[in-house]
């Protein structure tokens, strides 16, 4: 298991747990994000990340791709 921020560009991995407070949980879930789902990375922009989850391409910080287990 590791953070999202690590794993390889356009390989699909499945979301094994997703840590932080419970708004910041909310916030992934409501972004599409849930354990068990499958996310892939597809380009890095800095400290952010473009990753495909559930047919929608979503940005989000370092600090949240850190949260997510893959």
């Amino acid at each position: 298991m590791m953070p999202l921020i690590y794993a390889e560009a356009n390989q699909p991995q499945i979301i094994r747990r997703i840590g932080g407070n419970p708004e910041v949980r909310k916030h992934l879930e409501d972004l599409g994000f849930h354990v068990g789902g499958e996310v892939s990375v597809v380009s890095s922009l800095g400290e952010n990340l473009i990753v495909k989850v559930k047919e929608s391409r979503v940005a989000v910080s370092e600090e949240l791709a850190r949260k997510i287990m893959v």
